[in-house]
């Protein structure tokens, strides 16, 4: 079953941001999709049996925190 999650990544601004972010989260086991809205700092996962703390920490290895 294909779930999502959503995180506010307020430090993202450009497109190396969302490159760097998209890039460490699609190599994340089970991750499907990832989509960044610039604009609204939000970051959508999708795939199966996510992990809160694995994507939290792919998102930190990205230079970024999740809010």
């Amino acid at each position: 079953m294909t779930e999502s999650m959503t995180y506010s990544v307020p430090g993202m601004s450009c497109d190396h941001c969302k490159h760097a972010v998209s890039s460490e989260l699609g190599a994340v086991a089970g991750v499907v999709g990832v989509e960044v809205d610039l604009d609204t700092k939000l970051v959508t996962v999708t795939g199966e049996g996510l992990d809160d703390q694995t994507l939290r920490a792919a998102i930190e290895e990205a230079g970024y925190e999740a809010a």
